[in-house]
């Protein structure tokens, strides 16, 4: 027998997006059901990604300070790494957080429901799991299912030595030569992690670029940082993989050269497609892009005015935050209030060592769109905060729009740099004219005066460096 159940609001998928939607529903008095494929909440952020990423990459980070600290006359001895202890450590912060979203989805009255949805029409949505099958009839439905990771063609996944995302951060060994296919963030984090702990890493692209949507003065700096931490191979290509000795034989090609290397292990990291397959959309008709994106408007409703689609599934950015950001609105259009998605910047933030975080237009998008702009970047080598903190090799951009004097864009490279951009995209959202920033006083010494700085390059009032428009006036 299915059992029936009747509902104002239903959310697939309880990740930042879906948990997100379901908890402000409730709030806003909407009588809502949360369905998990998994056992737990949290989705992919939480239980296989972000966090159990950031946890290895602080792991990584300190590693990385202990060493560089030596220079400066403390040592310590070699660093001796016990995955099994780490191992419990992630699962530890990831039942502490799935607990505490359980704990909020209760003291909402949130019904959760565990199990396989698919849809049946535009008001039902079937639910099955090992116990039982359950018809979900909703008055509105929010799909916020995320995604999975991008395969390629051709590579044996289904042996150990080849690993997705999920198969890295679940630490079952420690590879001593590692090869990642993809110098995306995801990519270039893994590296960061397995390369702090001894690992031989090497990451290839077959673009010219990492991360090719950043203008070039950010990523050389990143590049130069990195470059004695592990190897990045640029317009290579693989071209063949077989498995040898439990090992991975991989030919690689670029321009110049086709060599075969084998590798411990061998992690695809080139991007990630919505998570929809089992939904059966086909059942209701839902319109998707030409990238098998679900298609929104700016109040997330698909071609189906009931049904309604945040996060991963929407496409790019896919970041938790901008998910999170769209799981409360969402939920406040369904209450009825005339709320719409339409930011001007969407930060980024790549945790790698250093960090690399962006927000807002740069000169690439800049230039695309005939935007007449002016750049300015404060070096940290300047930086008394960055040489005493043993971070110099960093650098704060600013970009404005020199028509009207506002802040555009920004992009910082260092150590922190992700908690440092808030203040470039609070000050894009505001309409920001640069002189606000130059002539708001910072913190010294602290990183976050280096966009106070750089403000100040732009204003033409740096005193910390050689004041080149002063000259000018002259």
């Amino acid at each position: 027998m299915i059992r029936e159940i009747h509902v104002q609001v239903l959310v697939l998928g309880s990740g930042p997006a879906g948990y997100t939607a379901a908890f402000r529903s409730a709030d806003l008095g909407l009588n809502t059901v949360l369905l998990e494929k998994y056992n737990e909440l949290g989705g992919v952020c939480l239980n296989v990604g972000c966090i159990p990423s950031k946890f290895l990459l602080h792991i990584a980070k300190v590693i990385k300070e202990s060493q560089e600290i030596s220079k400066h006359g403390v040592c310590f001895e070699k660093p001796k790494i016990d995955f099994n202890i780490i191992r419990e450590r992630k699962k530890k912060i990831i039942t502490t957080l799935s607990t505490g979203l359980k704990h909020m989805a209760k003291g909402r009255m949130i019904n959760v429901l565990y199990g396989l949805g698919s849809f049946i029409n535009k008001n039902t949505v079937l639910v099955t799991n090992k116990k039982e099958k359950v018809h979900v009839h909703f008055d509105n439905v929010i799909i916020a299912t995320g995604s999975t990771s991008i395969t390629l063609p051709n590579i044996p996944y289904d042996n150990t030595c080849v690993w997705d995302s999920t198969r890295a951060l679940s630490l079952k060994t420690i590879p001593k030569k590692l090869l990642i296919i993809g110098s995306g963030i995801i990519g270039l984090e893994m590296a960061t992690f397995y390369s702090s702990i001894g690992t031989e890493v090497d990451v290839i692209d077959r673009c010219d670029q990492i991360l090719p949507f950043l203008d070039r003065d950010i990523v050389k700096i990143f590049s130069r940082a990195v470059k004695k931490d592990f190897n990045i191979l640029l317009e290579t290509n693989v071209n063949h993989v077989t498995l040898q000795d439990n090992k991975v034989l991989v030919t690689l090609c670029n321009k110049l050269s086709k060599d075969a290397v084998l590798y411990d292990a061998l992690l695809v990291a080139v991007g990630r497609n919505p998570n929809i397959k089992t939904l059966l959309l086909e059942n209701i008709g839902l319109e998707l892009d030409a990238n098998n994106f679900i298609k929104i408007d700016d109040q997330f409703r698909t071609n189906i005015s009931n049904v309604y689609a945040i996060g991963d599934v929407t496409g790019q950015p896919m970041l938790a935050h901008k998910a999170i950001h769209q799981g409360h609105i969402v939920a406040e259009i369904i209450a009825g209030y005339k709320h719409y998605f339409n930011p001007i910047a969407i930060p980024a933030v790549a945790y790698t060592d250093p960090e690399i975080a962006w927000t807002g237009i740069q000169e690439k998008e800049a230039i695309q769109r005939n935007i007449n702009f002016e750049t300015a970047v404060f070096p940290w080598n300047v930086s008394g905060r960055a040489i005493v903190s043993n971070c110099e090799y960093g650098m704060t951009k600013l970009i404005i729009n020199k028509n009207n004097r506002q802040i555009i864009g920004g992009a910082i490279v260092g150590r922190q740099a992700g908690e440092l951009l808030s203040e470039i995209t609070l000050a894009i959202e505001m309409g920001c004219d640069i002189e606000d920033i130059a002539l708001t006083i910072h913190a010294h010494p602290t990183l976050s005066e280096s966009v106070g700085l750089a403000a100040q390059i732009l204003q033409g009032t740096i005193t910390d460096l050689i004041n080149i428009k002063s000259k000018l006036k002259k």
